[in-house]
């Protein structure tokens, strides 16, 4: 093996970089490891994550929403609406004339002018 198809390899799993950037690992014992087995080996699962894609159906989601407590959700729901009644008022409400109102003294009543 080629150390060109070994950085081929290298740039087409950046999963390698991080492992080597970790300490993990060394490009050295990367490369000794793709010179004796290849890109093509069980080897390289320890540092290359496969990502499969996984297609759900109906009942994959389904599942998943029967699984939700819906007390807890409701709760969130209506914290969620109370916090963002409370973030309006504050900036339509009296919240906002607080922090845009300018300060003009009264007057001084003099009761005894001479």
């Amino acid at each position: 093996m080629s150390k060109e198809s070994f950085k081929l390899f290298a740039r087409n799993h950046p999963e390698l970089i991080s492992s080597v950037m970790s300490g993990e690992s060394s490009w050295q014992k990367l490369y000794e490891l793709y010179d004796i087995y290849g890109d093509d080996n069980d080897v390289w699962s320890k540092y290359i994550n496969n990502k499969l894609t996984k297609e759900y159906s109906f009942r994959d989601v389904f599942n998943s929403i029967k699984n939700i407590d819906m007390d807890s959700f409701q709760k969130g729901v209506q914290n969620l609406q109370k916090t963002i009644g409370l973030l309006q008022g504050l900036s339509l409400g009296e919240g906002a004339n607080l922090v845009n109102k300018t300060y003009t003294p009264k007057e001084v009543y003099h009761h005894m002018e001479d």
